[in-house]
C-alpha cells in the first residue's frame, strides 16, 4: 500500500502519530476532511497494514526505569539454533525495549531499561547465563536527546 498513500494520508497519519487519542472529527477538522472518508482511510490502511498496533506511551522516569543502557553484543556464533535461543531470551526480557541485528564489527544493539546499574547486572548476568556471548559493551545514556515513535512521513 505504500505506493498508494496520498497526502491526505499522510496527514491522518501524521495527526494519528501526534496523539492516536483524537477523536475522529478533531483529526478530520485538522486534515480538512469530514469523519466518514477519514474513517474510511484509516479502516483502510489498518487492513493494508500501515497502522499497526495502538498503544500509549509511557513515561520510563516516573515508573522507576531511570537507567538506560544501549549494549553491543558481538558473538563468534552464527549458528541457527545459537539465534533461536539469542532471539528468545531477548524475548523473554520485558528490559529489551528494541534489539538490532547489525552489519560491520557489532552484531546486535539491544536498547535496556531499568532502575539502575544493579538491575542491568541482573539483566546482563541472565542474559550469558542463557547464551554464549563474545563480548558485551554497555553504554549508559547520561542524557537522553531525542526521542520519537513519529515516522518522517
Amino acid at each position: 500500500m505504500a505506493g498508494k498513500i496520498d497526502e491526505m494520508d499522510r496527514k491522518i497519519l501524521g495527526e494519528l502519530q501526534r496523539d492516536a487519542s483524537q477523536s475522529l472529527d478533531e483529526i478530520a477538522s485538522k486534515v480538512g476532511s469530514s469523519k466518514t472518508p477519514v474513517w474510511n482511510r484509516i479502516r483502510k490502511m489498518k487492513a493494508a497494514g500501515v497502522i499497526g498496533q495502538q498503544t500509549v506511551l509511557l513515561d520510563p522516569e516516573s515508573l522507576g526505569l531511570e537507567a538506560c543502557f544501549f549494549v553491543l553484543i558481538r558473538t563468534s556464533e552464527h549458528e541457527a539454533e545459537w539465534q533461536a535461543a539469542f532471539l528468545k531470551s531477548l524475548q523473554e526480557r520485558p528490559e529489551v525495549m528494541e534489539a538490532h541485528r547489525l552489519a560491520g564489527d557489532i552484531d546486535y544493539i539491544l536498547k535496556v531499561r531499568v532502575a539502575n546499574a544493579r538491575a542491568y547486572d541482573v539483566f546482563y548476568q541472565a542474559l550469558i547465563s542463557e547464551v554464549r556471548i563474545f563480548n558485551v559493551t554497555a553504554l549508559l545514556s547520561m542524557e537522553e536527546l531525542k526521542s520519537t515513535t513519529m515516522l518522517p512521513l
